[in-house]
């Protein structure tokens, strides 16, 4: 059976590039307080757009989506879900928001765990959520033929309840004797937790929102501003490839945990990368809408959308995003590519 020694992290985790990603990103927490108090208007207007990206992100790697209209006015609790995907995307919210407003007060105990994935069904019929599988499950991936092989077979059913336990107990444990970086034991934890698979659906979005919970409490509240789902989006390749890397051989309590761990800290550092390049662009508060949306181009490489300058600038509204790019068109200091949805501007060289 699966051992659970988080107090017990093998040295060749501590690699040099490891323990680089390890320091700059202790350098960038200690930066964020300071960011925090100084633009604090700014930040939570972040915050709502980190919402709707992390909300729409981590689903969409489950495959399940819905419209951007549709999204915002779910997660802006201004509309009611219709469909399935809809109701889990609603879920997702409702777990987002607990760990946002409550992240100090939440131990990652079994009950809880439970209790957080009960609420991730919270708008589906049923009693899928809050219960652990009741059958065992497999990992799969399928070609492009269609074909499907097994990547991963996780612990059997009969055996989840105490694996959870073990693993849930073994952690906490771990992070009160403070003997472990906590950004080495949450991946490790996280590989853990995803290994057990202990749902019958939903432990990828469990796996996520956990990892925003357990990085809250250690301090590390960058998610907050910016989509940490969203980044593991955009790389779910590399995200599923150091999963099986890692993956194999865990039974046997053999298993390498530094690809996933690395591809994780490498997550949370283009996550904090990120956060700093837009609070640069709000160190510009002083200049006019106007002067802050040509500042994005003087600072942004290759091509800039409508929607990356709203993202960059959260309180400049759509209208003087819109009519600022037309200016700057105009005087030649822009250029606009593509069309339709695929519209985006470059600097004139």
């Amino acid at each position: 059976m699966k051992v659970f020694d988080y107090t017990n992290i093998k040295t060749e985790l501590y690699t040099k590039e490891l323990v680089s990603l390890l320091t700059e990103i202790h350098e960038y927490r200690g930066k964020q307080e300071l960011f925090m108090e100084a633009y604090p208007d700014v930040l939570e207007a972040m915050v709502k757009v980190a919402k709707i990206q992390s909300t729409d992100a981590s689903n969409r790697i489950e495959g399940i989506f819905t419209s951007e209209k549709r999204l915002k006015e779910l997660v802006g609790e201004k509309a009611e879900p219709k469909n399935r995907n809809e109701e889990e995307i609603a879920g997702y919210r409702e777990v987002l928001n607990t760990i946002h407003e409550n992240y100090e007060y939440i131990v990652p105990r079994t009950n809880v765990i439970l209790q957080l994935h009960r609420d991730l069904y919270a708008y589906n019929s049923g009693s899928i959520g809050g219960n652990y599988k009741n059958a065992d499950n497999i990992i799969e991936e399928e070609n492009s033929l269609g074909e499907k092989r097994t990547r991963f077979t996780p612990v059997p059913a009969y055996l989840t309840k105490e694996s959870m336990m073990l693993m849930c107990n073994q952690f906490i444990e771990a992070l009160k004797k403070e003997s472990v970086d906590p950004l080495l034991l949450i991946p490790i934890f996280i590989l853990d937790f995803l290994c057990v698979h202990p749902f019958n659906d939903g432990n990828g979005r469990m796996s996520r929102l956990l990892t925003l919970l357990l990085l809250y409490q250690q301090s590390y509240i960058v998610g907050k501003y910016i989509s940490i789902e969203m980044l593991i989006e955009k790389t779910k390749e590399s995200y599923y490839q150091t999963l099986q890397l890692s993956s194999i051989g865990w039974h046997e309590n053999e298993n390498d945990y530094l690809p996933f761990v690395k591809y994780y800290l490498g997550v949370i550092l283009a996550a904090y990368r990120e956060f700093s390049s837009r609070v640069e662009t709000l160190r510009n508060q002083g200049l006019s809408k106007a002067k802050r949306v040509r500042h994005v181009f003087e600072t942004q490489i290759g091509k800039i959308s409508k929607s990356d300058i709203a993202k960059l600038c959260p309180d400049i509204s759509i209208t003087t995003i819109e009519k600022t790019l037309s200016e700057l068109v105009k005087e030649k200091y822009i250029i606009k590519v593509g069309g339709g949805r695929s519209t985006a501007y470059i600097l004139k060289d």
